[in-house]
């Protein structure tokens, strides 16, 4: 959870968009952020996949008055409503976006293109949004940003426990690196909504990044390899099971974070 989910960055600058409150052009440029470009495909009305800018508008006349993020995991559909086709498509990409007003919903497909072991800088990363219908009910299992705020506080003191008992301070070149990447994405000042939303959101939103930090953090804990400085199937399952509630507990947060923006202007119609 160190990188921001890309339903994440579409919802939010998608959201501005629909609200009037920045340019087709910006939207799209802070959506495909780092990557080389991004399509939408089966869009209706649209014989080929289409850009950010020309998708974002079309959905606009299909209905669409707000985007709300999915990041469902097995056994945890998380901001999801059907139908099965879609929440399968979903659960396989660990995240989705879906167009309230329009009964569509888009799951990102990555392509990485560049020489084989090649740096970040010569890798380039296409984005494949594929549309798919939807239906218009209320998501699973998400939590107003008040019920986000009190079990992310929780959740808090529950990472840091796990990292004490794991002992991570100092304990491997992989706690440190994922430790030193949060660091600089907290001092960087980076923009972590866009226009629109509550400041409120903004509080969960980088409270429920910092908490993912401290999970990773304890995942990667020992430089051990996969499982980090567990030793044993069952210290590997302690982990796991340590950890489970806590990363739940943060990707709900994210989700109602990144959602604000719609319940928000559904309060005001209401």
């Amino acid at each position: 959870m160190l990188d921001e989910p890309r339903s994440g960055r579409l919802a939010a600058w998608g959201n501005a968009l629909l609200a009037g409150l920045v340019s087709p052009d910006e939207a799209a440029h802070r959506i495909a952020e780092d990557d080389a470009v991004h399509r939408v495909e089966d869009l209706p009305g649209e014989a080929a996949p289409v850009g950010l800018t020309l998708a974002l508008g079309r959905l606009r006349t299909l209905g669409a008055v707000g985007l709300r993020v999915a990041l469902p995991v097995a056994g945890h559909p998380l901001g999801l409503c059907g139908p099965p086709e879609f929440n399968a498509r979903a659960l396989e990409a660990g995240e989705a976006v879906l167009a309230v007003g329009a009964g569509l919903g888009l799951v990102p497909e990555t392509y990485e293109a560049g020489p084989e072991g090649g740096a970040a800088p010569d890798v380039h990363v296409e984005v494949v949004w594929r549309c798919l219908p939807v239906r218009e009910a209320p998501p699973a299992d998400v939590p107003s940003l008040g019920e986000a705020e009190r079990e992310l506080a929780e959740a808090l003191r529950e990472a840091t426990e796990v990292l004490s008992k794991l002992d991570v301070a100092g304990s491997g070149p992989m706690a440190q690196a994922a430790l030193e990447a949060y660091r600089a994405r907290a001092e960087a000042g980076r923009q972590v909504l866009a226009p629109g939303y509550p400041p409120r959101a903004v509080r969960v939103l980088e409270l429920a990044q910092r908490v993912g930090a401290l999970i990773d953090i304890a995942r990667d804990a020992g430089g051990d390899g996969e499982h980090g400085g567990a030793v044993s199937s069952s210290e590997i399952a302690a982990r796991a099971e340590a950890l489970r509630p806590v990363d739940r507990t943060a990707r709900r947060a994210q989700v109602a974070a990144y959602n604000s923006a719609v319940e928000e202007r559904e309060r005001h119609r209401g």
